[in-house]
């Protein structure tokens, strides 16, 4: 039932891209490299670092580095939006990133916690078969995913129609398993939330910051709003879903994503928030000397 949720959840994401963000994608080679690069590359890379500066449990970088890996979020094209960035650049980069995962995923996450000693000691030790891993996560996640993108690609309007009847049967899925794991792991909670909080917190902070530096030194000033978002914010219920389906449920995994899922999207806000009104301060010291 995990499998089949994994594969819906895909699915659903598929369902939701649209032909205008492959033509943004044709005609802004240069900055959808840059921010490609970002999400898929430098924010696993900022990571693993963190992780060997920090030295956390095994299950604790297994959650970090699963987060690292996961495409960008669909809710940083609405912060975006509210922060008054590039909202096409910020859903094409969405999209890139989701098509990405969708085919790379596994390979993704075993190369990166392979560089890892102890989480590569953890796979191990629960006997996770990484060929197996990839072969059997891989036809979880392209199936759906090519029959989103040939939807998309040749009915849209059937696509549009299933995306609005998918995609809250998705998110529902996520938010029944967090419930249910949440329920029967109070114990467990307790014991790695106090401590992990401000973990989360500050990598989560970390990541943004990334995505904001990269933009600022590589792209026009709207364009490094939408990649400040598309580096901070995760498809977090597409790698708790994994957690799950794939890894067995490591608890401290699981925390760390899930305690992800509900804190990117309270920064994110609070982060897209200060943009406008940053905006507004900027306009306000403007206007007198234009009277």
């Amino acid at each position: 039932m995990l499998s089949v949720s994994l594969g819906f959840t895909m699915l659903s994401v598929a369902l939701g891209l649209k032909t205008s963000d492959f033509r943004f994608v044709k005609t802004h080679p240069r900055v959808i490299l840059i921010g490609s690069l970002a999400q898929l590359i430098a924010l696993p890379l900022m990571t693993l670092a963190l992780v060997f500066l920090l030295r956390p449990a095994p299950g604790i970088a297994l959650g970090m580095l699963i987060i690292a890996t996961c495409p960008g979020g669909n809710i940083s094209n609405l912060l975006t939006r509210i922060a008054q960035g590039d909202t096409a650049y910020s859903v094409s980069l969405t999209m890139v990133s989701s098509v990405f995962v969708g085919i790379f995923l596994p390979f993704s996450i075993v190369f990166w916690t392979s560089l890892y000693g102890p989480t590569a000691a953890l796979l191990d030790q629960i006997e996770i078969d990484r060929v197996e891993f990839i072969t059997s996560t891989t036809i979880i996640l392209l199936g759906p995913l090519a029959a989103g993108l040939l939807a998309v690609h040749y009915r849209p309007k059937l696509a549009q129609r299933l995306n609005k009847i998918f995609l809250p049967i998705a998110v529902g899925i996520v938010v029944l398993l967090v419930s249910i794991g949440i329920f029967t792991n109070l114990d467990l909670i307790g014991k790695y939330l106090t401590s992990l909080f401000p973990l989360i917190i500050g990598y989560n902070a970390i990541a943004f910051l990334l995505g904001f530096l990269i933009g600022k030194m590589l792209l026009p000033p709207k364009k490094a709003r939408a990649l400040t978002f598309e580096v901070g914010i995760q498809n977090t219920g597409l790698g708790l879903v994994i957690v799950l389906a794939q890894f067995g449920g490591i608890g401290s995994a699981a925390v760390v994503v899930g305690s992800w899922s509900i804190w990117h999207m309270l920064a994110g806000l609070l982060l897209a928030n200060l943009y406008r009104l940053s905006d507004k301060l900027l306009m306000s010291k403007a206007m007198p000397e234009n009277l």
